[in-house]
């Protein structure tokens, strides 16, 4: 009885060794992995919210591409939506298209697609279940921005502006990153701290 105590016990830290070895190798998704201001952004591939499926290469403007991750219940990205609307009218002419990615769990793709159409939100939104893409770039919030230049590389990460509210906007970051890049400028300020509601992951 003993000798069958012994295995087991054995046996048990056994698999305990093996799960700790199984997470330390696990990939990471912290901002440590996430793809850093200055690398060119891995191709990747999403659902829109009717289920067709696109690839960034295929949805990316010739001067640039700009991704926002969106929601459709966050006060804070709701009191965005206009200016997301007039963002992507303005840009389009000039070469940058802008995406919406919702990576919120708790808004099913319907939902994202009557949103949408309530809210004037012309351009593409895909639909990232499991928050796959979110983690790739280590986005937080909704609304958050990333800015990519004609040559995939992301050249501004953060906010959209400084003010939830419209009137009391004094920091146009967006726009001054795509004005920047279409110019052939670095951008003066490649990170800037982003804000609203959090991301809604599975896990």
């Amino acid at each position: 009885m003993k000798k069958l105590s012994a295995v087991a016990l054995l046996l048990a830290l056994s698999a305990a060794f093996a799960a700790q070895a199984a997470r330390a190798t696990r990939p990471a998704t912290d901002a440590k992995a996430a793809v850093a201001v200055g690398a060119v952004v891995p191709d990747f591939k999403l659902p829109d919210a009717d289920g067709n499926e696109h690839t960034l290469a295929s949805l990316k403007g010739p001067k640039g591409t700009v991704l926002i991750f969106v929601a459709t219940r966050c006060p804070v990205s709701n009191a965005y939506n206009e200016r997301m609307a007039k963002l992507a009218a303005d840009y389009r002419a000039k070469g940058v298209n802008v995406v919406g990615i919702n990576s919120n769990s708790t808004e099913p793709a319907a939902e994202v697609k009557q949103h949408a159409a309530d809210k004037g939100l012309a351009f593409t939104i895909l639909k990232d279940d499991g928050n796959v893409v979110a983690d790739r770039f280590n986005a937080q919030y909704t609304p958050e921005a990333f800015l990519l230049d004609a040559s995939g590389k992301l050249v501004y990460h953060g906010r959209i502006d400084n003010s939830r509210n419209a009137d009391g906007v004094t920091t146009s970051d967006l726009r001054d990153a795509i004005d920047a890049t279409l110019a052939g400028r670095g951008v003066a300020n490649p990170e800037v701290k982003g804000f609203g509601c959090s991301i809604k992951r599975t896990s």
